[in-house]
């Protein structure tokens, strides 16, 4: 049975994007870039919201993988090509061989039989599909980077309390931390 992982980078204050839509602040140091290729080499399969997906695609699987990129990058985008990506979205009508094409209204059901048939880690990507698919969660990992931004797309918009333990944490060299949570 596959364990699902939503996991994303925010600024300090928990947000995934500033006020204007930016991400420039999420910017990985190497330590951190080295972290998220480790974390990448686990995963059996990465889940998508369509705005994520579209931010993630073609940058990994056209541009940032070619010579001359940073020896990280060039990593990160061979690990993300050969992972099979899911994309949950009503919008797309088409997506490029290694993707899925999933329908929101199947995403739980979907998910539910990706966790059953992979044995291994099934990554979340996008607050809002992680906010759909909170009762299949079973850790939250938060990569908080050394800067406030004061407001934007929060890490996980779900409207309610929910109660989590830490079981890993960990600091690097850049200033930004890991945090792996569990529910409580």
């Amino acid at each position: 049975m596959g364990k699902i992982i939503y996991g994303m980078h925010t600024s300090v204050d928990g947000y995934i994007e500033d006020p204007g839509g930016g991400i420039g602040f999420l910017e990985p140091a190497e330590d951190v870039h080295q972290a998220a290729n480790d974390q990448a080499r686990r995963a059996a399969a990465f889940l998508f919201g369509r705005r994520l997906y579209e931010m993630m695609e073609e940058p990994w699987t056209q541009q940032l993988g070619k010579e001359g990129a940073p020896a990280v990058e060039r990593e990160f985008a061979r690990l993300y090509q050969e992972t099979p990506r899911y994309v949950f979205s009503d919008s797309l009508q088409s997506v490029p061989e290694g993707v899925t094409l999933v329908r929101r209204k199947d995403a739980v059901a979907t998910v539910t039989r990706l966790k059953q048939e992979i044995d291994g880690t099934l990554e979340i990507g996008g607050p809002e599909l992680a906010a759909s698919l909170l009762d299949l969660i079973d850790e939250f990992w938060v990569y908080a980077f050394p800067v406030i931004v004061g407001g934007g797309k929060p890490f996980l918009p779900v409207g309610e309390e929910l109660p989590l333990r830490l079981v890993e944490h960990r600091s690097f060299a850049s200033g930004t931390m890991f945090l792996c949570y569990v529910r409580a």
